[in-house]
């Protein structure tokens, strides 16, 4: 083997460790529903629940508009919710999807969503572009 063939076959040997150990997976490994953090976890690592009454008004309007398929305001509304940064329990590709929740007198799509999970059976907010969630609770 070449100096060069031995190098890519150790950084290759070594990414593949780095990934193993950080929890990273492979397209052949799927993602184990335990390896992720709790969102925006409390001290007991636990995901706070909130009503949705006690989010913005506007979180009922667009949860309402998900409920019913649409309209949506935003071409963004309805993509799916990658969840990178494993903040959310989880799951396959295509289990999240995002929405917007308006921002009075913003001049963008803001920093507010409604997740959806598995269809409408889970919904999570964000009022600060993804770095903190939590659970909403849709009946009250």
């Amino acid at each position: 083997m070449t100096p060069r063939g031995t190098a890519a076959l150790v950084s290759s040997a070594v990414l593949s460790l780095v990934m193993a150990l950080s929890g990273c997976t492979t397209p052949e490994q799927p993602a184990r529903a335990s390896s992720a953090p709790a969102a925006s976890p409390r001290a007991d690592g636990t995901m706070p629940t909130r009503t949705l009454s006690a989010l913005p008004p506007e979180a009922a309007a667009t949860w309402k508009r998900i409920r019913q398929g649409g309209p949506f305001p935003y071409s963004r509304d309805g993509v799916v919710f990658q969840n990178r940064e494993r903040r959310l329990p989880v799951r396959q590709q295509g289990y999240y999807h995002e929405y917007t929740v308006p921002t009075p007198g913003s001049r963008d799509r803001g920093a507010r969503r409604l997740i959806s999970g598995d269809g409408t059976r889970e919904l999570y907010y964000t009022g600060d572009h993804y770095r903190t969630f939590v659970i909403v609770d849709v009946r009250r």
